[in-house]
């Protein structure tokens, strides 16, 4: 059945919001195309944009493409729209990731509207953050973000924690011996301070953060080793707020399912006035990934490590130009 179709204009903005999704290394690996005789909004891997070392399953990919479209959803619910989603539509269609029906008849969901004004304020802060716990009730609504979109989100205990920061580590550890994988991060992680040809993806030398200085913080130092002159060091916090975010299964629809999980949390995370970071190093690896799972909970396999606290907000990363990632038809 057609959905109501709508202007150009509705749906190169709801497009403009989904675009402002975290992404492995800022890859932004999606693009849109809009069917306007149908009122459908197809959501597209962009396969030219895959890490093959650090992402060799396009795991990280599905985990930024689910953010984006959880970005999405919430852009429609905030303009009074129900989109009607579905993962993975057609099997023989691999790139295909999601189909999205835009109604204007259905209810808007009211839990995500809200969330619309911290879509551009949210960003990786790379910052050190205050030593200071997390309230238990916004611990909550963080479990219950992540718990509306099908993932778990867990907040280890002190010797899951210590266990985590170790595998952090050891990932960076691993990867300073692994050329084809400093390579990519080389590749997305821009050095130059960014002027006017700043490029419209990867992360730019503003959003690294300072230097860490005798810190257990999980921050993910994107110079990899390269000089950076002028570039500030600073004391991280020594008790780093850490939660984990997973899922019962993993194949590529529970892959989309965390990406959105972890968006909602994000932004909800923005919303409380906490800032965060994410990193991904020691699921990258497929012995420390097993290793990062809590044994007591029912979170079978790990897709996030989050650190989360009271801080300085981080800095924007580029985006690329609408005209490149959402087609009209």
């Amino acid at each position: 059945m057609s959905a109501e179709p709508f202007d150009e204009h509705t749906v190169a903005a709801l497009v403009a919001d989904a675009t402002a999704a975290p992404s492995l290394h800022n890859a932004q690996p999606w693009t849109f195309r809009y069917l306007r005789g149908i009122g459908v909004l197809r959501l597209y891997a962009d396969l030219e944009r895959t890490l093959p070392r650090t992402d060799p399953e396009n795991r990280g990919l599905h985990l930024g493409c689910g953010a984006a479209l959880l970005n999405l959803r919430v852009a429609a619910a905030a303009a009074g729209l129900a989109p009607e989603v579905r993962l993975l539509p057609d099997p023989a269609d691999a790139e295909l990731l999601a189909e999205v029906r835009l109604r204007g008849t259905a209810p808007p969901d009211k839990a995500l509207a809200p969330l619309r004004t911290a879509i551009h304020r949210r960003h990786s802060s790379r910052h050190p953050f205050r030593d200071e716990g997390i309230p238990a009730a916004v611990r909550e609504r963080l479990h219950d973000a992540a718990r509306a979109e099908g993932a778990e989100l867990l907040f280890p205990g002190a010797w899951h924690v210590r266990s985590i920061l170790e595998l952090v580590r050891d990932a960076e550890d691993w990867e300073a011996l692994d050329t084809g994988r400093r390579g990519e991060t080389e590749q997305w992680a821009h050095t130059e301070s960014s002027g006017t040809g700043r490029a419209p993806d990867g992360i730019p030398a503003e959003a690294f953060g300072p230097d860490r200085r005798g810190t257990t913080a999980p921050v993910r130092d994107f110079a990899v080793g390269r000089p950076m002159p002028g570039r500030a060091w600073a004391s991280f916090e020594k008790n780093p707020n850490i939660a984990l975010l997973g899922t019962a299964r993993d194949g590529p629809a529970d892959w989309l399912r965390a990406g959105q999980a972890l968006e909602r949390v994000w932004l909800r995370t923005t919303a409380e006035g906490l800032v965060a970071s994410v990193t991904s190093q020691p699921l990258e690896w497929p012995e420390l990934r097993w290793a990062a799972r809590d044994p007591l909970s029912a979170m079978a396999h790990m897709q996030m490590v989050l650190r989360l606290g009271y801080g300085p907000e981080g800095h924007p990363s580029p985006r690329r130009p609408l005209d490149e990632v959402l087609d009209i038809a």
